[in-house]
């Protein structure tokens, strides 16, 4: 099997004082992509090139204790890709991919922190930039390679994902056009870019067990007024590799659980 994790940290430094080295040990995962690290390389010599064994890749972000991907991976792999190719959000360290190719496969994990926007108007336009310029990357990448793209993506796509959904259909990361988004991103047809919701593909009904984000707001957490935030999309060969997933809701590094699909395969 091929353990893959997806964890957004709001901080690396913050969950290493919070023993993430220590959980990720105990999960041994063959992949764990991080988003929101909010470090620089000066912070990671010396103390988080590796993990747990693992050896760690990054994308940093240009703004210190901003944003920020990482990858941390038992398999070297044959290329690191860090940005996808758009000025605005590679300096905000948003993407990084490790490719694993071999003569009969290409394949790729990617670790992917979608822009919120509900700071304001303004950082929602930028979320709309992005999503528009990062729909067309996935399409083409779809045609040359396998991959599994894990990500805080920051969009709760149905009503089932989250608790609130009468009351957030005007808020960030439920607004129609995001969700709408999301939707061609899952669609098969001409229009769409037919990736999986790997997690939805396994789970289809869940909606409280679901949950991977709650706000720090009143008792949220304690009452699971919850927001599946946090995706497995794939490639659909690669997607019905899938077997397994399990949300680790009471694993307190960050607002964020994280979330882990195994693959019938291995690198």
């Amino acid at each position: 099997m091929f353990k893959l994790t997806s964890l957004n940290l709001n901080g690396l430094r913050s969950a290493a004082t919070k023993g993430v080295a220590d959980w990720v040990a105990e999960l041994a995962p063959d992949c764990i992509c991080m988003q929101e690290i909010r470090v620089q390389a000066s912070d990671i010599e010396g103390r988080f090139e590796e993990m747990a064994g693992l050896k760690g890749h990054f994308h940093f972000a240009e703004k210190k204790g901003y944003a920020g991907t990482a990858i941390y991976t038992k398999h070297k792999p044959s290329q690191v890709v860090v940005g996808w190719g758009d000025a605005e959000f590679d300096a905000e360290g948003r993407y990084l991919e490790l490719r694993f190719d071999t003569p009969k496969r290409k394949f790729s994990v990617i670790s992917c922190y979608f822009p919120s926007g509900s700071s304001g108007e303004e950082r929602q336009e930028a979320k709309f930039r992005f999503l528009k310029g990062f729909f067309p990357h996935l399409v083409a990448l779809k045609k040359e390679r396998e991959f599994v793209l894990c990500g805080d993506i920051n969009i709760a796509h149905k009503e089932i994902d989250l608790k609130n959904w009468r009351g957030n259909q005007k808020n960030s990361g439920f607004l129609p056009e995001e969700r709408a988004w999301m939707t061609k991103l899952l669609d098969a047809g001409a229009e769409g870019a037919g990736l999986v919701d790997v997690y939805r593909m396994l789970k289809p009904d869940t909606t409280g067990d679901a949950y991977t984000w709650w706000s720090n707001r009143g008792q949220a957490y304690a009452n699971n007024v919850g927001w599946r935030l946090d995706y497995h999309l794939a490639t659909p060969k690669t997607a019905a590799l899938a077997r397994t997933e399990q949300i680790y809701k009471t694993v307190k590094f960050s607002d964020h659980a994280p979330i882990t699909v195994d693959y019938d395969f291995k690198l």
